[in-house]
């Protein structure tokens, strides 16, 4: 092998990329959940912190706008996995499997035990 020779087998893709569903996977163009490391390729992955929504409960959105497609009503109480922190809105997702979205950073509290 020359030193210009290009590595076959180990660098080649294996087939097709699987197209996520952004409702219900987490990840974005920059960033994902660390449970998907290996999985997607994204510069950054977040840990994410619980939260909760605040009694009252809150709107998940598709996007960090007000006028956004809604996701999902979440009750008071309900567990919010955020993963960014951007511009006062928080995005992440409903418990370990449910929506992902955005919710304004004023709609979430710490989770008590």
């Amino acid at each position: 092998m020359t030193a210009s020779a290009i590595p076959t087998g180990q660098l080649s893709l294996s087939g097709p990329s699987v197209k996520l569903d952004a409702a219900h996977w987490p990840v974005r163009g920059d960033l994902a959940h660390v449970r998907l490391a290996g999985k997607v390729f994204v510069p950054h992955y977040a840990v994410p912190m619980e939260r909760a929504v605040v009694a009252g409960g809150a709107n998940l959105l598709a996007a960090n706008k007000p006028d956004a497609e809604l996701r999902e009503a979440l009750a008071g109480g309900t567990l919010f996995n955020v993963l960014d922190l951007t511009g006062g809105w928080a995005w992440g997702q409903v418990g370990d499997d449910g929506f992902v979205g955005y919710l304004p950073v004023e709609a979430l509290e710490e989770r008590r035990s």
